[in-house]
């Protein structure tokens, strides 16, 4: 057993009452965290719901996005599928989205949802068929190639993640949508998490991604950034691939919340550093400046 000599205990205690002004500012507070798909079969990812437990239990209302690509993927090839994407969006034909679903809301989200529960939190999986939270339209795409059951975002009904919330426990949400066709519909998981934080008035929005965030022209990692910059950063090229749709996301969360991040989920404890410390990690889109 390590005894820790008092300076580690002061270092500790130092630690808990920097927390303070931040637990007391966000309490009650709504809090929507998109973990991606590599982040979420990682072995690490413990280190993510214990973050996300806890801010629960400090009066937070976390809710978490879950996408599942790498997985979709690999039992596609399974399967003999051959995955096709237009633009970074899957080709999500009838026999895809059997798939989708299937890895989305029975394996990726029941995962999850027993892992906050080992951890001793309490938590329900959802889609956005359930209830239904998602109501999406068919996915225009630029190149005029028909890329099947992709989704965009047209309505939110929050009130079963709200039910959820006032529940006490964590809604953990899988990005599926449905069609008013009546169809489910495959809709990318930086979407839903920047439509549901705009719907429910969160205060932040967090997208955990493998990257340490947005990085400008010279490679320098940015620790904030505005929407003009943002844009100048995607016209020149330098925010490219699968980083756009983060960064748009973002951007759009910044239509109903306070701030919108972009760190990296490989970091042990990243949410905490973020929502819990002066410095933070990773890069922030602020709407308006927010002081604790």
């Amino acid at each position: 057993m390590t005894i820790e000599t008092m300076d580690e205990r002061l270092r500790r205690a130092h630690t808990l009452i920097e927390a303070l002004p931040y637990i007391r500012r966000f309490s009650g507070h709504t809090m929507v965290i998109k973990l991606g798909g590599a982040a979420a079969a990682s072995a690490d990812v413990d280190s993510v719901l214990q973050d996300v437990v806890l801010l629960r239990f400090v009066g937070m209302r976390p809710v978490l996005v879950h996408g599942g690509g790498p997985e979709i993927s690999s039992w596609q090839e399974r399967i003999g599928m051959t995955p096709r994407f237009v633009n970074g969006l899957r080709v999500t034909d009838a026999a895809t989205m059997e798939v989708v679903k299937m890895v989305l809301t029975g394996k990726v989200g029941p995962d999850l949802v027993s892992r906050i529960h080992r951890l001793g939190g309490s938590a329900i999986g959802l889609s956005g068929e359930d209830g239904p939270t998602l109501l999406v339209r068919r996915a225009a795409n630029d190149t005029g190639e028909d890329i099947g059951l992709v989704g965009e975002v047209d309505h939110v009904n929050v009130e079963p993640i709200l039910s959820i919330l006032d529940q006490g426990r964590i809604p953990v949400m899988a990005s599926i949508g449905l069609g008013y066709d009546g169809e489910a519909y495959n809709v990318n998981a930086d979407t839903v998490a920047a439509e549901l934080a705009v719907a429910l008035n969160a205060t932040k929005l967090i997208i955990l991604t493998d990257v340490d965030g947005v990085h400008g022209s010279d490679g320098n990692l940015l620790g904030e950034l505005d929407r003009t910059h943002a844009a100048m950063l995607i016209d020149e090229g330098v925010i490219a691939g699968g980083m756009i749709p983060k960064v748009r996301a973002a951007l759009r969360a910044l239509d109903g919340t306070e701030a919108a991040h972009i760190i990296d989920g490989r970091v042990p404890h990243a949410l905490l550093l973020e929502l819990l410390t002066a410095e933070g990690v990773g890069t922030m889109f602020a709407a308006a400046e927010a002081t604790p």
